[in-house]
């Protein structure tokens, strides 16, 4: 019977890498296809040179905003697990966008649920989120769990992370580099789909034990990413 693990095997011995991309790169107005473009081109390129394998994790943006304030427009305050799956639906459909970008090299299915052992050969493995409650930050360093995975990096928004809000405070501190207990004392406690934090809380408590290393890093500036799975020095966030 044929293994049903994301866990690679001797044989391939697949150096897997866990992406987790904003939902704010695919869709900030309209979809950005010049981002999509150049992210595609990155990927393959260390793919080919490097030999990596990436589990590709999408989030909502844009897409998952308009449907939930479409929802409350129409009859006002909406059950909390109904916006729930609302961004979860638009975070699937994006992965499904991306599994068409990478038809030639990603597994055909489409990991939803990040508990559940998959077997596949595949150099690049697309998520998406899971159900109500689950940010795919925690997606993500689940995913990392069962690939064995090292390292995870956030593409975002930002370039780095702050000590406080930057957008609020002009005299926020970046931070280049920070320990999980560190980290953890400048974000909340828990996660709600509307939190403003550079990293879901209860993912963060489950990275810590993993050990895994998060980058946080400013999708827009994709060489940055390049420099960093090719360990060159980068503008962006270290924790570990």
């Amino acid at each position: 019977m044929k293994s049903h693990s994301l866990i690679p095997t001797l044989r391939s011995k697949r150096e897997y890498v866990v992406v987790s991309v904003g939902g704010s790169l695919i869709v900030p107005n309209e979809i950005d296809t010049t981002f999509l473009t150049n992210f595609r081109e990155l990927i393959l390129k260390k793919i080919d040179q490097q030999g990596l394998s990436f589990f590709i994790i999408t989030g909502g943006g844009k897409s998952a905003r308009r449907y939930q304030d479409a929802a409350h427009a129409v009859r006002g305050d909406l059950d909390r697990e109904d916006l729930d799956w609302l961004g979860i639906h638009s975070t699937r459909l994006n992965a499904h966008l991306f599994r068409a970008l990478f038809s030639e090299q990603a597994q055909a299915r489409i990991v939803k649920n990040p508990t559940r052992k998959v077997a596949d050969g595949s150099s690049i493995v697309i998520g998406a989120g899971w159900k109500p409650g689950w940010s795919t930050d925690y997606c993500a360093v689940l995913a990392a769990k069962q690939l064995g995975a090292k390292k995870l990096v956030n593409l975002s928004n930002i370039d780095y992370v702050y000590d406080k809000d930057p957008r609020k405070f002009p005299d926020a501190i970046k931070i280049e580099k920070s320990n999980w207990a560190d980290f953890r004392k400048l974000i909340p406690d828990h996660w709600d789909p509307g939190l403003s934090s550079p990293f879901d809380p209860i993912a963060a408590k489950e990275a810590e034990k993993l050990g895994l290393e998060v980058a946080v890093i400013n999708g827009k500036k994709l060489d940055e990413f390049d420099n960093y799975l090719s360990g060159k020095p980068f503008a962006g966030t270290i924790i570990s």
